[in-house]
């Protein structure tokens, strides 16, 4: 296994340089690794061998077509603002979102904005956008910060993003009830990947959300195995004991891709664990 240890200490002496982590690949998020990582043809898990479910309540055609903030942007925000109404904090469904407003010295403005979310009207939904916009502080570094108090989510921006939750919620009645969420894995991390978070857990399944136009892709079902093995590999293996399923709810497709575990072959799963995760 390679181990951020390992690596430090030939940084330290000098054996590699900070450019050699970056050729390599290593101390990278989950989602980092998996951009320097070639596929096989298809992907390691190829998307075409999810069973897709479309689920009632309208589609991408129901919506409105044009947003006014960054599309991450809207992501993030149905991501947290379902945590949010699936039963978790305010507080603790925007964790990430306090760490970046930390690292820019706006924690002020974090909690004015954090006592506005209270559901799906639009002042919560203003307020959850603009502290998801604190995420970028955190997860890309300061410089990649962009005032939240000039992100401004037009009407049908708002209205999209109370579609998009409320069809979370639905989702959940079919497939939940969620047992945790904002997954981390310590413990699972490596000198290849350092960090990275899931989304959902549920009795049987780990569910990422992709709220995007564009069907489920190959980076999506690298990123659900590496978030099922890292679980596995964490100090909190016994919730990923249960999975049977590996799960992506797109809610602006309203559409559901699901995969049975046992269908992945051995081989892939044993390289996926050493050469891309590196264990």
């Amino acid at each position: 296994m390679v181990t951020v240890k390992d690596i430090m200490v030939k940084l330290i002496s000098g054996e590699l340089s900070r450019k050699d982590l970056e050729a390599n690949g290593w101390m990278c998020s989950v989602t980092q690794r998996i951009n320097k990582i070639k596929q096989p043809r298809g992907g390691y898990i190829n998307p075409k061998e999810f069973q897709q479910t479309v689920l009632d309540g309208g589609g991408i055609d129901d919506l409105f077509q044009v947003e006014n903030v960054t599309p991450a942007l809207v992501g993030i925000t149905v991501d947290y603002l379902t945590r949010f109404m699936t039963g978790s904090s305010a507080r603790e469904a925007f964790k990430i979102s306090q760490l970046g407003a930390k690292n820019v010295q706006e924690l002020e403005l974090f909690e004015d904005l954090i006592a506005c979310v209270k559901g799906l009207d639009d002042s919560s939904i203003d307020a959850a956008v603009k502290l998801s916009g604190f995420d970028s502080a955190y997860r890309a570094g300061i410089k990649a910060y962009r005032p939240v108090q000039n992100i401004k989510p037009d009407t049908a921006t708002i209205k999209n993003i109370r579609t998009m939750v409320e069809r979370s919620l639905a989702f959940f009645k079919v497939y939940g009830p969620k047992t945790l969420d904002g997954l981390t894995f310590e413990g699972g991390y490596t000198g290849y990947v350092v960090i990275g978070d899931g989304d959902f857990l549920t009795g049987d399944t780990i569910w990422d959300f992709k709220v995007s136009k564009k069907k489920l892709q190959s980076q999506h079902t690298l990123q659900l195995l590496m978030y099922w093995r890292m679980g596995l590999h964490s100090n909190h293996s016994e919730y990923y004991k249960t999975v049977k399923y590996l799960g992506v709810y797109n809610p602006r497709m309203n559409v559901v891709y699901r995969l049975n575990v046992e269908k992945i072959p051995e081989d892939t799963i044993s390289k996926v664990e050493r050469e891309v995760i590196g264990y």
